[in-house]
């Protein structure tokens, strides 16, 4: 392989800094299980560390089991759940777009899961539960991308372009459905169209859950064919790696975990952006870095769902709008510092 690829091919090819991304993986898994702790212990209605051990030991009273089940537990293990598949699925994304700005949210999925809603409430309303209708919104938005670039997922470019499309109608749709047919209950539908993690039950916990039991072998499987792919395509196909069905099943596989986070999340925006980017940074090293991804698409959102219940300005609002605008501010930054390195944004 040395005599076919160039050095700095071979260097990225080469082994991963295992202490710095071992080291990124433990310290931001330990920063997500403080802010944990600190969510389910902050406040009147938190559970104190030493309750928190007795409720190990099956021995929680009835208000910590109370607490643990039914209020603070369920929002916590959605959010971790939600953030691991969101940060995969922007790794996986942006690897085989090449696009820094790529997430699923590009794509329209999470606008057409607001729409989806936004209809069900309009049409079916108490007959179709809010995430079957974030499914079947993403689900329709991501095929309408797929019929209209002509070939699928192969081509990132056209894939980019025709989901802002897809995104700009399902956004329309939502915007209509709240402004004109939906007035009185706007409020409640918003929140849900921004992503919440208010009222989650242990049922939303274990379904985010089973998702990623079954998708995340998925991920390990492509893991290696999508560090090859980051060589670009001809250099991947003389290593025996087919591009097209690996970028293919690589969308697949992003549009699934975004899919199945926003189901029990709603369209959290921005965390399938932002957590590619600090995992990178972290780790020193470019390439799909999926693990440390997933691990801070979890912290991310553990600590913008904190913020949403404890800082008073914040207090109440839905995690989605806290997202947006950290996601906002991010998004500022890195534009700024690629146009300054004279580095155009590109879609293909």
């Amino acid at each position: 392989m040395s005599a076919v690829l160039p050095v700095a091919a071979q260097q990225r090819l080469g082994p991963r800094p295992r202490p710095r991304w071992m080291i990124t993986l433990v310290v931001v898994t330990v920063l997500t299980v403080t802010l944990a702790l600190v969510t389910l212990a902050w406040g009147s209605a938190g559970v104190k560390p030493a309750d928190l051990l007795d409720a190990l030991s099956g021995e929680a009273d009835t208000r910590t089991a109370f607490v643990l089940e039914r209020l603070r537990g369920p929002r916590l293990l959605t959010a971790v759940g939600a953030g691991i598949a969101f940060g995969l699925s922007g790794a996986l994304f942006q690897s085989v777009t090449r696009n820094p700005l790529g997430s699923p949210d590009v794509i329209g999925l999470g606008a057409g899961a607001g729409a989806g809603v936004a209809i069900a409430t309009l049409w079916f309303p108490g007959a179709v539960s809010a995430p079957v209708g974030a499914l079947a919104g993403a689900a329709v938005a991501v095929s309408l991308v797929w019929w209209s670039t002509g070939s699928g997922f192969a081509s990132p470019g056209r894939v980019i372009l025709t989901g802002i499309g897809v995104f700009a109608m399902a956004t329309a749709v939502t915007q209509y459905v709240v402004a004109v047919a939906l007035r009185d209950s706007a409020q409640g539908l918003a929140a849900y169209v921004v992503g919440s993690l208010n009222a989650r039950s242990m049922h939303h916990g274990l379904i985010i859950a089973l998702c990623l039991v079954a998708l995340l072998p998925w991920a390990v499987l492509l893991s290696r064919r999508l560090r090859l792919m980051d060589l670009g395509d001809d250099a991947a196909q003389g290593l025996g790696v087919p591009a097209v069905p690996t970028r293919t099943w690589a969308i697949i596989l992003a549009v699934l975990l975004a899919a199945a986070a926003v189901s029990v999340a709603g369209p959290v925006a921005f965390v399938a952006l932002t957590a590619p980017h600090i995992a990178r940074r972290l780790v020193g090293a470019s390439g799909p870095q999926l693990a440390a991804s997933a691990a801070v698409g979890a912290l991310l959102l553990v600590a913008a769902d904190l913020a949403a219940q404890q800082v008073p300005v914040l207090a109440g609002l839905p995690v989605g709008i806290v997202t947006t605008g950290l996601g906002g501010l991010y998004l500022g930054f890195l534009l700024l510092r690629l146009w300054r390195g004279g580095r155009p944004v590109a879609l293909s």
